[in-house]
Order: C-alpha cells, then structure tokens, then sequence
C-alpha cells in the first residue's frame, strides 16, 4: 500500500504548510460552530450572550479535555507509518505497519466512547452546580438549559477526533475541511430554527442554540465518516469496530493520552476560572470578556494547526530516523505562529470596532462595546503567550513526551496565573482587566518553561545521537 508522503523539506515552510494549513483551516471551522452560537446568541440579549457565552466555554472546558485523551493518536498513527515506510524504504506500508493501524484506530474509537461518557456526565454536573460557583439566577437558568443541551453532542464529537487523528496522522487531513465548512451553514440554518421556531419547530431559545451544535456534531461525523470510505488510501486502513479493541493498545492510548488530556484540560480551566470570575462583575463585563475570548480562540486555533503539523511530521520524521528534523520544524512553526499572530493582532488593535461588530454592533450598549475594547489589548498578550506555549506542547508530543506540557501548566496556570488574577482583580482592585492580567501571566511563564524543556530535550537528544 502507498501513502503519499514526502522527507521534511529542510529548505523551506512547504511540508508543514501542506500538513497544518487544513489542520488550521478545520480548527477554524470548528470554532466558526460556537463563533456563529455566540454571534446568533446576540439576538436574544446580552444576557443571552453572557449565560451562551458561559456555557460554550465551560463545554469547551470539557470538550477540550475530550479532545485531549485522543489527540496522541496521530502522533501514534505518524509514528507506526513512519516505521512501516522506514522497513520498506519507500512510501509503502508493509502488512504489519497496516496492522497496527487499524488497531490503533479501533482501541482509540473505544477510549472515546468511555471518555465522552465521562465527559457528558461531568457537563450535567457542572449545570447543576452553577447556582453555587456565584452566577446570577437569569444567567445560570439559561446557561444550565444550554449544557444540557450540549451534552450529548460529546459522543459524536469525540469519535469525529478520533478519526481526524488517523487522517491526521497519514497526512491526509484535507479531506475534514470541506465537511466542517457544511457543517456551519447546517449550524446557522438548526440555530435559526430554534430561536425563531421556524418549521413548526419550537421556540428553544438558547437551549436551542445548544441542542443545533449538538445535532451537527451527528451530521458531520456522519458525514466524514462517507469521506473516509470514498478515499482511496484511506479506506483501507479503516476499522470503526470498537467491541475489536486490543486491551494493550487501549491501555496504550490512555497512557499517551491522559497527560494530554489533563494538560488541555488544565489550559481549559484557567480560562473557565477567569470566566467565572468575569461572572463577578456583572452580565456587561462577562458578555465583553466572552466576545473577546472567543476573538482570541479563533487566532488560537491557527497555532493548534501548526502545532499538530510539527507535532505529527516530527514523529514521522524521527520514526524514520531523521534526527535533524527537531530544529528545523521547531524553526518554522515559530516564525509562521509569529508571523500569523503578529498580522491578525494588528487588525485588532487598529480596528477594534470592526473586530468587535459580529457579535455587539447591533446590541449592546456603549459600556459593553469599551470593556471590550479595552480587554482586546490583553487579548493581543494573551495571544502570543498562548500560541506560544501549544506549539512547544505539540513539538514536546512529537518527541514522544506528553508528560511536561501537563508539568509546565501545574507551574504556569496553578502557580502563577491563577493567583495572579485573584491578586490583580480583587487585591489591586482591576477587576475584569486584573483577570485577563493573571490569565496573561500564566500563559507567557507555561511558554517559557515548555520552551527551555523542547530545546534541552532536543539538545540531549542530539548529543545522545552524535556520541
């Protein structure tokens, strides 16, 4: 069997580009789901930005640590084709690389079911434990609502990963965009329906705007799923059956994936933290925090493009030996993160307004449109911070170590940042702006720690391989 595949090209950006350009171009389609739910929410009040807002992060919160337990798997999948083409000398995989795979593929669809499970059954206790964490009763009846919703779109969504990794990992990830890219349009179509009760459908509100991303979730791994059999290299190697799953293998993925999980999940819940807090200050600034929140998250997922690329061609390129590829690729996907976060923080800080449009211009009123304004420039900081610290998560992965991205963030968020902001907003009296400062902090100390750890590690490697 023939994969597609090429050497890292030392000289140029053209294999991470190849790789991470729809990497990113998915990431962005996804987020576009909860960026059309926050910006449809608008049409239903602040407040229903603020309660939507605070239950599609607090879902993020768990989404993410969803995403985390199987994002390892593409390193896996690299990794086992990049042994197969090394045993073959060519492009081909050889029986046992093919093997391997679809086990992979079958453990991990089985870690997915028992962890979206989990997952779904935390978001139903997070909603009935708002009322304690200091919300206000309008916002916590229609936040509640809209988790609920939200629930049950974790299986789908899961087992969507799952199978983005495999593509992922052969490095044929183009074939999720197109997908994806439906999937929003079906989202704002069933978002519509809720909210006006278009169709004779009821009139849901922001429990509607919930139970519609859930229900695309269905249709686009139904509908990714009918790519994967249509693809003529993949549909080979696919293997959905779950009940098939090699208890090792599934230990295997757990092992490789909990750290990920809890270093997502650790990203997530400082920022679910600062959203609580935001909550403190009343419906205006919580509404402001979570419109630029959700700016920042859409920059952000360029870097979680670049990040799986390097992440996914250094496993690759070290299965086949090629110990010079962690500098290179380290090189490249730093410039391009910089280069990509430079551009789009430029738009922000000199077009605010423009920036801020989709989801206040018609609504809200002056004092929420200057919060927001003034939160963007920590937004630009927090940006940089954060990009900065997933590409070295990713590229620590792609050295086969998942374990200092979870250590780096114990330090950065628990250590530094979560303090920082309780210091900042209620110690120094910032409030809101005192949030985003501690949220900033943490995230620039978890880049410098990952960073100084990527290039140690790098180093010994080197030594190890010249010696």
């Amino acid at each position: 069997m023939s994969i597609t595949s090429r050497r890292v090209d030392v000289g140029g950006y053209r294999e991470l580009t190849l790789l991470a350009g729809p990497i990113a171009g998915v990431q962005l389609a996804q987020v576009a789901l909860t960026t059309v739910d926050l910006a449809m929410l608008g049409l239903l009040g602040v407040t229903a930005v603020a309660a939507g807002g605070l239950a599609i992060l607090l879902y993020n919160q768990v989404r993410t640590m969803c995403v985390g337990m199987v994002t390892g798997v593409g390193n896996l999948v690299a990794a086992a084709a990049g042994r197969g083409e090394q045993r073959t000398g060519s492009t081909d995989l050889d029986v046992d690389a093919q093997q391997e795979i679809r086990s992979l593929l079958r453990s991990a669809l089985l870690v997915a079911t028992l962890t979206a499970t989990a997952g779904a059954t935390l978001l139903v206790g997070i909603a009935l434990l708002l009322p304690l964490l200091g919300q206000r009763a309008e916002v916590v009846s229609l936040a509640r609502a809209m988790l609920f919703a939200l629930a049950g779109g974790l299986f789908p969504m899961v087992w969507l990963n799952v199978l983005r990794q495999f593509a992922v990992g052969l490095r044929r990830p183009g074939s999720l965009l197109t997908v994806t890219l439906v999937s929003i349009g079906v989202n704002a179509a069933l978002n519509a329906a809720f909210i006006y009760g278009w169709f004779a459908i009821p009139r849901l509100g922001v429990a509607g705007v919930g139970l519609a991303t859930s229900l695309v979730q269905v249709f686009t791994l139904a509908a990714f799923v009918s790519t994967l059999r249509h693809d003529r290299v993949l549909r080979s190697l696919v293997s959905l059956a779950a009940w098939r799953a090699d208890p090792k293998v599934v230990r295997h993925i757990i092992r490789h994936g909990t750290p990920i999980c809890l270093t997502y999940g650790s990203e997530a819940a400082i920022t679910s933290i600062a959203t609580l807090m935001m909550g403190g200050f009343g419906p205006a600034m919580l509404a402001a925090s979570n419109v630029v929140n959700q700016l920042a998250y859409i920059v952000y997922q360029c870097n979680i493009g670049l990040s799986q690329g390097a992440s996914i061609l250094l496993s690759r390129a070290l299965a086949r030996g090629e110990k010079d590829a962690p500098p290179m690729i380290a090189r490249r996907v730093v410039i391009l993160s910089w280069t990509l976060m430079t551009a789009v923080s430029t738009f922000y800080l000199v077009a605010p307004a423009l920036a801020l449009w989709p989801f206040l211009g018609a609504h809200a009123d002056a004092a929420v449109i200057a919060m927001a304004s003034s939160l963007l420039i920590f937004a630009v900081a927090q940006q940089f911070c954060k990009g900065t610290q997933n590409i070295f998560v990713g590229l620590l992965r792609g050295l086969g170590d998942t374990k200092s991205g979870l250590r780096g963030t114990l330090i950065g968020y628990w250590g530094i940042g979560i303090p920082l902001m309780a210091l900042c907003a209620y110690g120094f009296g910032w409030e809101g702006w005192g949030v985003w400062a501690g949220l900033c902090a943490g995230f620039g100390t978890t880049a410098v720690i990952l960073g100084r750890k990527f290039f140690r590690s790098w180093n010994s490697e080197g030594d190890g391989a010249g010696n």
